[in-house]
């Protein structure tokens, strides 16, 4: 005889109105009875399903659930529930940014209901607050942000369990066994995240790539790449498809376009630059009237729409710069050679010509293709030389070659008078509430291995200058000329709004400390007084924070086809349109500029909008990855000087610690409140300040500390300075 099997026994289910009611306003549009909640409950004894049918009644007779149809029931939904992002400030509690709200509405950890950072989420608020902010409770999630995670991977036998590098992934990610990609036990892999169960602690996920040994210098660097799911190579097919591209210039194109290869043309360029996507014409017109050509390679001319190969580069949308190498949009074929406006060679370009006169004033301006051949390149330097010198002999380093020597005089008599004109523009630019960011930019000398062996400052001066205001120039000028026809046109702005004023008050906190004033009483009077702040900052200890909170106060620029004028420059009209090899907007430029050129309607503006969007989200997840290696290039540099000391500066206070950014290499660490031990520190939010209790010893922000390196982790990108004291000078 055989024993009948008892159901899963429950004496008492604990606090199960309130459960109840989570699982319906959880999936409050989804009717449930008995037996559904009891299987949620995972109990199925006569007991407890007699609980449930009973509280479900008094629920009902309470009026907080429905019943919607025989034995199912719904909750009565009284609570407002709202959308937003989250965003976890460390592997526990998380904010979630919303627009209904002033603040950020905090999140428990209990809360968070197995939502990730980033994703969209759906919530309520309670009545309650946590430390003055509002709190509130995810119910579901919406959207997530990303599926492809970093880490490392650690097996088991039956089991492994991937833990993510970012500290902002608050679970290990489970992998069955069968879904390792055979990775090795201590190896970095991308995962895939494919499921949550409900039940389940951890998310479920499989290994879709093996990366490498954690600390190896290309493990990490694909890595990076990696975890803002940036590629590091061309697909085969891409690369084919680029390689049997026509790139030869035949006579009956050049018969299409404006012929400009007669003008003297050249480029000026980074020293280590290998694609050239601007070039420069000059031209004297008459006395105090000249021609100037801003000539941009012809990208759209080789990338056709339709093709793999245009479709790769709308997926990238821009080019990557890491600090040992550029992940490029473009194979090769065309960024380094057919596009590439290389001296004595003839390019398809598209341009923008202007006669201006000796005030700078724009006399006239046409906009198309054209055929150029550049006579010369450049280095910034070597361009730089001319200027200082302020003389029309070209340096003895410059290498000028074939028919460039007779023409170097009069290339050096160009970059001077160019240099003359865009100082005036840039004047005008300052004087109509233009913001001057300056700021300094950190390089490594790498040796042959991609190793740090030296730091050195990037700064711009007059000639990076020069080609700047052209740049500019063109850029806003295209954009003026599509920006202004009617009927309106669609076309493709870099748009910048006015800063936030909660952020600007925040600046002027901490630049007070440093004895700055701002004045934030109208636009003009704020540019005027971050300009100011930014000029009496340079060449101090405090430059490189003060320039990194200023540009932290100023809204992010993005794409758009609704055009709000560019607050950081001054334009009312601002489009990328001068480097169609390494950003995919200033493609979409060229295509627009030349449809309405040819007499074309207005192109669909919910498509443009569309791709607005990818641009602006590729260019910020790019930034991120560059901003990733060089801390990791900073950490490993550091690696080799930890018996050194270092002066440093206070760049940030918090209840952890303190932050200190070193003044000759601008690397930063964080010195742990836990190892301050000549006292107990506490964090004062109003002074920006570590205060010790007993000495009313303070570390401020701005204070010059003399620190040494405790540790370095190149996994974690993680820079930990021991503290030996203040700098007494």
């Amino acid at each position: 005889m055989t024993r009948k099997k008892k159901g899963k026994s429950k004496k008492g289910i604990s606090n199960l109105s309130n459960t109840i009611l989570s699982i319906l306003k959880k999936d409050r549009n989804q009717a449930y009875n008995y037996k559904q909640i009891a299987a949620k409950l995972d109990v199925n004894d006569a007991s407890s399903r007699n609980q449930i049918i009973k509280k479900l009644a008094d629920l009902a007779g309470k009026k907080e659930i429905e019943e919607v149809e025989r034995g199912k029931f719904k909750a009565v939904i009284t609570t407002e529930y709202h959308v937003g992002k989250l965003d976890f400030a460390a592997k526990s509690n998380g904010y979630v940014i919303c627009e209904d709200f002033d603040d950020d509405v905090f999140i428990a950890s209990n809360n968070i209901n197995k939502a990730l950072n980033g994703d969209e989420v759906e919530f309520y608020v309670y009545k309650r607050r946590h430390r003055g902010k509002l709190e509130g409770e995810i119910t579901q999630v919406l959207k997530r942000e990303k599926s492809e995670y970093v880490g490392v991977i650690q097996l088991h036998d039956k089991y492994a369990f991937v833990i993510a590098d970012s500290n902002k992934m608050y679970k290990d990610i489970f992998i069955p066994i069968n879904k390792t990609f055979n990775a090795e036990d201590g190896d970095k892999v991308l995962v895939r995240l494919e499921d949550w169960p409900e039940k389940a602690d951890s998310p479920y996920g499989k290994v879709i790539q093996v990366l490498g040994k954690p600390g190896d210098h290309n493990t990490e660097i694909h890595a990076i790449l990696a975890e803002y799911g940036l590629p590091h190579e061309f697909p085969h097919e891409v690369e084919a498809f680029a390689n049997k591209l026509d790139t030869s210039i035949t006579k009956e194109e050049i018969a299409k376009r404006r012929d400009m290869r007669g003008d003297l043309t050249f480029t000026i360029d980074p020293k280590d630059a290998k694609d050239f996507d601007d070039a420069l014409s000059f031209k004297v017109i008459k006395k105090g009237l000249y021609e100037i050509g801003i000539h941009i390679a012809d990208v759209s001319h080789y990338l056709q729409e339709g093709t793999v190969l245009d479709d790769e580069a709308y997926e990238r949308a821009t080019s990557i710069y890491l600090v040992d190498r550029v992940v490029p949009m473009l194979p090769e074929v065309l960024s380094n050679n057919a596009c590439s406006l290389r001296p004595n060679e003839e390019k398809l370009t598209f341009s923008a010509v202007f006669q201006i006169n000796d005030k700078a004033e724009i006399k006239n301006e046409w906009f198309g293709r054209t055929v150029t051949y550049s006579d010369a390149r450049f280095a910034y330097e070597e361009a730089q030389a001319i200027i200082e010198s302020k003389t029309n002999v070209i340096p003895a380093d410059v290498s000028l070659t074939g028919e460039a020597y007779s023409t170097s005089q009069d290339i050096a008599d160009a970059i001077l008078k160019m240099d003359d004109l865009a100082k005036i523009m840039r004047a005008k630019r300052m004087s109509s509430g233009a913001i001057s960011f300056d700021k300094v930019e950190v390089k490594f000398d790498l040796d042959e291995h991609a190793n740090p062996v030296g730091v050195f400052f990037k700064t711009s001066k007059d000639a990076n200058k020069l080609i700047e205001e052209f740049m500019l120039l063109a850029n806003r000028k295209v954009s003026e000329f599509v920006g202004k026809k009617s009927p309106k046109k669609t076309f493709v702005y870099r748009v910048h709004d006015e800063p936030d004023d909660s952020k600007l008050a925040n600046l002027q906190g901490i630049v007070s400390k440093f004895g700055y004033k701002l004045n934030f009483k109208d636009r003009k009077t704020t540019s005027a007084s971050l300009n100011y702040l930014l000029k009496e900052v340079n060449g101090k200890k405090e430059q490189n924070l003060v320039d990194t909170l200023a540009i932290r106060s100023m809204s992010k620029a993005e794409y758009s086809t609704h055009n709000i004028g560019h607050y950081g420059l001054a334009f009312d009209y601002y489009s990328h349109f001068t480097s169609p090899i390494r950003r995919y907007p200033d493609v979409m430029a060229h295509r627009l500029l030349q449809h309405y050129l040819d007499g074309g309607k207005s192109a669909n503006e919910e498509v443009y909008e569309e791709k607005c969007n990818h641009s602006s989200n590729m260019e910020n997840l790019a930034t991120k990855a560059e901003r990733d290696s060089i801390k990791y290039m900073q950490i490993k540099f550091m690696q080799d000087h930890k018996d050194e000391d270092f002066v440093g500066v206070i760049s940030g206070v918090t209840d952890w610690g303190i932050y200190v950014e070193i003044i000759s290499n601008k690397c930063e660490g964080m010195v742990s409140v836990r190892d301050m031990k000549d006292d107990h520190y506490a964090f004062d939010q109003d002074l920006y300040a570590m205060v010790g209790r007993n000495t009313k010893m303070m570390y401020q922000l701005g204070d010059e500390v003399i620190v040494k390196v405790k540790n370095t982790d190149l996994v974690k990108k993680h820079l930990d300075f021991t503290l030996i004291g203040k700098y007494e000078g």
